[in-house]
């Protein structure tokens, strides 16, 4: 087969797995925003139910990394693409289980329980999809285009956030209200089962990546890689998950939180903000595929000092522009955080693998960037509800420009990628 071709079916394949992934990550958000206070905890209040719905949103992200050390094990030991397949089955049979699971009025505590339960296994699969996927385009890719095949990962987030927000678009616009926090909302976790058969479909067809066969054939597989990762590039873990924390702070503000507060506190309507919500997140494409290009071409640092120093400043304006009461301003506002944030991830599917050996590169890069999903999304809305309430929503803002330096200071770190050899 050309190489294009078989790349088109590996751009194809790490695309649709964490598209979809994603999808029934985000759908859990977008439902914890909405619905989720009142289906599992009744009793709570308004204010306090929203908090312990995003608490179990934030259990995910406490079971990422575990999912990446899981899966990055197998992955480094046994290949990439069988810990593929087996992070998208976990993620997919819990987002259905989410859908089926009765509310607190059915089954009392033991709702909220399985949920959190559901949830973690949510994030154990999300914790072993993104680095299998960005390997499978990275080891695959030719170089000197590493950076825009590994685009096509990147662009999971941004697909599946958008079929995540249009699907409860959709329902909003076809059932009442109280249908849809009845059971409408439940009808995009089911869809799921149909999304991930067709992942499968895509996933067991393509083959094993060149750098990994080439692993085996010299028989170098590391026998303990997390052992080894943390032994050998320590500092590359923590400074490169420090680098995607902005990601993952801008995102879950701009997406969950603002959903929340702009429907509870700015007083817009649900089918406001998921309109919203749908436009912008093109914005956050657009800029993961400009910045991957860019990658290539100048390099992957210069890239992401520009993509978090721009950040700082859409922290800054994002609230002025969201609490304006202009529909049009706050699209704007949601459009510069999720761009600035598409500027900073796009170069991180190919910078991140490139840190490590690959000996332990699926198990460090999925650390890694699990690390700095925990450390900037797991605690990210509810950060942001405490600080609008307590402090104003201004105080938010310097929260992610506070991120966006950090990041930039973990960018400062590390060193240029973009020339390494990715053999085994």
């Amino acid at each position: 087969m050309p190489r294009s071709n078989g790349m088109t079916r590996i751009a194809l394949a790490s695309f649709i797995g964490t598209a979809i992934e994603f999808y029934d990550f985000y759908i859990y958000g977008t439902a914890a925003a909405l619905v989720l206070n009142a289906t599992f905890f009744p009793d709570l209040s308004p204010v306090v139910g929203t908090l312990a719905a995003f608490s179990t949103f934030a259990v995910a992200f406490v079971a990422r990394p575990l999912g990446s050390l899981l899966f990055g094990h197998f992955g480094d030991r046994v290949g990439r693409k069988s810990m593929l397949v087996a992070s998208l089955l976990t993620m997919g049979l819990a987002t259905v289980a989410i859908g089926l699971l009765p509310g607190a009025a059915e089954i009392g505590v033991l709702a909220p329980v399985l949920l959190v339960v559901f949830r973690f296994l949510q994030g154990l699969g999300l914790g072993g999809e993104w680095g299998g996927a960005a390997l499978l385009a990275t080891e695959h890719a030719p170089k000197g285009k590493r950076g825009w095949y590994a685009a096509f990962p990147q662009l999971g987030p941004s697909v599946g956030f958008f079929a995540a927000s249009g699907s409860f678009l959709l329902l909003s616009a076809l059932l009442d209200d109280a249908a849809f926090r009845e059971w409408g909302w439940r009808v995009p976790f089911l869809a799921s089962a149909v999304l991930v058969v067709v992942g499968l479909f895509v996933r067991l067809r393509i083959a094993e990546t060149p750098v990994f066969t080439e692993l085996v054939d010299k028989q170098e597989r590391a026998s303990m890689p997390l052992v080894e990762m943390f032994r050998r590039a320590p500092r590359r873990l923590v400074l490169g998950g420090g680098v995607i924390v902005i990601c993952y702070v801008l995102f879950y503000t701009a997406t969950t939180f603002c959903l929340s507060y702009g429907t509870t506190v700015l007083g817009y309507s649900r089918n406001t903000m998921l309109i919203l919500s749908i436009i912008t997140i093109w914005a956050l494409a657009l800029g993961t595929i400009v910045s991957a290009r860019a990658a290539d071409a100048y390099g992957r640092k210069p890239v992401l000092i520009f993509g978090t120093s721009f950040s700082v400043l859409a922290g800054l304006l994002l609230f002025p522009l969201l609490g304006s009461g202009s529909v049009v301003l706050a699209g704007v506002a949601l459009a510069l955080a999720l761009g600035a944030m598409g500027l900073v991830y796009g170069p991180l599917g190919a910078f991140l693998p490139e840190l490590f050996d690959t000996r332990f590169r699926y198990s460090a890069s999925s650390f890694a960037y699990n690390l700095g999903g925990v450390a900037g999304g797991a605690l990210a809305p509810t950060v942001a509800a405490a600080l609008a309430a307590d402090f104003g929503p201004g105080a938010v803002g310097i929260y992610v420009a506070a991120a966006a330096v950090l990041s930039l200071l973990c960018v400062l770190g590390l060193p240029e990628t973009r020339d390494v050899e990715l053999t085994g």
